[in-house]
């Protein structure tokens, strides 16, 4: 990849800190969002849900369900248990994603009570999707448990937008804020 003056393209080990109480609020956040773009998923017809896309993985339905792959995996992969990555061709409801995702964010909350700051710099060797191995450090991959919602939820999103469906505003700041009178 071309650098373009930008910047480093590789982060050079130990440049980057991960906080497990910052990572904790995004994936937080992240729940939030997630759960609202299935939300707004609910009122469509199957053959909204799969429409196809040239984006994403395809459909919304296909899109919805690899977030849902990616929260699960990733937290198995933290946990250094190995997992395939499930098939993404599966006609599953709206109702039934809602419950998989919300089971998985309380199995991972759990999980990341276990953990402390000192955990984010040890490294986890895990399989990926095409069967490679690869070691990274816990932090750096509970990040990434961030960043993979973030992309394909963006995907779902416009979906969303190109069906005419409701679509919701998911910055972080409309999760955060909260009202508040004139200050004087």
């Amino acid at each position: 990849m071309e650098n373009l003056g930008l910047g480093e393209t590789i982060i050079p080990e130990g440049l980057v800190m991960v906080v497990l109480d910052t990572v904790q609020t995004f994936l937080k956040y992240s729940d939030w969002a997630n759960q609202h773009v299935v939300r707004c998923s609910f009122p469509l017809s199957a053959e909204q849900l799969d429409r196809p896309f040239k984006m994403g993985m395809g459909s919304l339905r296909r899109t919805l369900l690899h977030i849902y792959h990616g929260e699960h995996v990733w937290l198995q992969r933290w946990k250094s248990e190995s997992v395939a990555w499930p098939p993404e061709d599966e006609s599953v409801s709206m109702i039934t994603l809602a419950e998989r995702f919300r089971k998985t964010w309380e199995e991972r909350a759990a999980y990341l009570e276990t953990l402390s700051d000192s955990e984010m710099d040890r490294f986890v060797v895990y399989v990926d999707s095409s069967g490679g191995y690869f070691r990274a450090k816990l932090g750096h991959m509970l990040i990434e448990g961030c960043l993979h919602s973030t992309h394909h939820r963006a995907q779902a999103v416009n979906m969303l937008r190109q069906l005419d469906a409701e679509t919701p505003e998911l910055d972080y700041i409309m999760w955060i804020r909260r009202p508040t009178t004139r200050p004087t």
